[in-house]
């Protein structure tokens, strides 16, 4: 029996404030390593794969103490042969799953095994998911989610109201509230909402994009689905696409980044979509300005007229407060997920089920965050990217669906603490923030 035998071979991307161009030699060892896989026999079942990164080799059983040590500890191993289900053939895909793209994941010249391969287990993967789908309630599919966000709208007024006591805890208690029904709305609600997770009704889907992306989080809807939902889903840890590096600051030490940026994510969100407004049709333009006004006057007018702050000041520094409460956590995770694992070339990235296996990774599950980012942003992030348009709810309940496929075919299920990331970061923030990101490329499918 053949099975497929994946070679990594990971070359520095572009240049970058620490980067520069590799030397020569590297290039005639790359194109050493091809001809080597070319024409190397296909491997017996269980042999071990080698992984080349740089000029170094090891293997795919040990730690790796080179580029990419960022990778959490399990390791690449080649998948089994996966066959189609014959359910597959004859059943619908369910609105749910993700659609396909039609650029292909892997460049032509690959060889119609390795990607026929991938396209098998890929499918095999949405047929179990979709038996899972189809068995769910309505409520289980988007009913848990909208409840979340009813509660986090209503527990709103009592917040307003929390402030107005002198009591210092009864008004810490209306700032945690506001902050994280704030976060739910903005960040879970606009991710399901981008996503069209919130209902199967496409105008109800755009209604709810409006809402909870521009009214609540104070951005443009249009930028928001194209950068997210178009750049990082469908090139996801490509380099200049979707690698995440928006969110590199280069300039910042590590411990201005990780503890004092946050805190200005509620000011640089608004003054961007502010920027971003000049790439869109004028009537689009003026209904975000419309709708990002809404949002803000609101939350100042009920700080005044609720709350009873009797300043603008004291009205706006609450605003700040509850806007940036669970800012951190935001910025962290949107780093630890994707940042320090494989990145991809273009030109050279791997199939779809491969792309999602390597570059994302799930965190455990954390009560405050589940609830006020979600569980496709947290605990089930590998789900997510693989099956994007299934809510939180969802993506949890096909999680050991996802995870045990996964596994079984060989293929990486990345998962890490909040903490170990957290330290990795700050340990190695020059080669994971600053520098450019080395490039992962699969040189050989046999």
């Amino acid at each position: 029996m053949r099975m497929l035998v994946i070679l990594l071979l990971v070359v520095p991307g572009p240049e970058g404030r620490a980067g520069g161009r590799q030397p020569e030699l590297l290039e005639s060892r790359s194109r050493s390593l091809k001809s080597e896989v070319d024409a190397e026999a296909v491997r017996p079942l269980g042999a071990r794969v080698t992984v080349a990164r740089g000029r170094r080799r090891w293997d795919a059983g040990s730690t790796p103490t080179g580029a990419g040590a960022g990778v959490p500890r399990r390791a690449l191993t080649p998948p089994q042969p996966a066959r189609l289900p014959a359910r597959l053939r004859s059943a619908d895909t369910h609105s749910a799953l993700p659609e396909r793209s039609a650029e292909p994941m892997e460049p032509a010249g690959r060889g119609l095994e390795g990607r026929g391969g991938a396209e098998l287990l890929q499918g095999e993967l949405e047929a179990l998911v979709q038996d899972v789908v189809k068995a769910s309630s309505w409520w289980e599919r988007h009913g848990v989610d909208c409840a979340i966000l009813a509660l986090s709208l209503l527990a709103v007024p009592a917040g307003f109201l929390c402030l107005r006591f002198g009591n210092v805890l009864v008004f810490a208690l209306g700032i945690s509230i506001l902050g994280v029904c704030h976060y739910t709305l903005t960040v879970k609600g606009s991710h399901l909402a981008t996503h069209g997770a919130l209902t199967e009704s496409k105008r109800w889907s755009k209604i709810w994009e409006l809402f909870f992306v521009e009214v609540c989080t104070a951005f443009t809807a249009e930028h928001a689905k194209y950068g997210h939902v178009k750049m990082h889903h469908g090139y996801t840890n490509v380099i200049g696409l979707g690698d995440s590096s928006t969110w590199r600051l280069p300039f910042l030490n590590r411990y201005v980044y990780m503890f004092l940026a946050p805190f200005l994510i509620p000011i640089i969100t608004p003054l961007v979509a502010l920027e971003r407004l000049r790439e869109v049709a004028f009537w689009t333009a003026l209904r975000t300005l419309s709708l990002i006004s809404l949002g803000l006057y609101s939350h100042y007018w009920m700080l005044l007229n609720v709350s009873g702050f009797r300043s603008p000041g004291s009205a706006l520094a609450c605003m700040f407060v509850t806007r940036s409460l669970l800012a951190h956590p935001y910025l962290h995770v949107n780093i630890f997920q994707h940042i320090g694992l494989p990145m991809f070339s273009r030109d050279k990235k791997p199939q779809r089920v491969h792309m999602m296996s390597l570059g994302v990774l799930n965190l455990p599950r954390l009560p405050v965050l589940d609830w006020a980012f979600g569980h496709s942003i947290i605990s089930c992030h590998v789900e997510h990217h693989i099956f994007p348009r299934l809510s939180d709810n969802m993506c949890l309940k096909v999680k050991p669906v996802v995870s045990r496929f996964l596994q079984e075919k060989q293929l990486p299920y990345n998962e890490d603490s909040y903490l170990a990331r957290f330290r990795l970061f700050l340990s190695r923030y020059e080669e994971f923030m600053v520098q450019a990101p080395p490039i992962t490329e699969i040189v050989g499918l046999q």
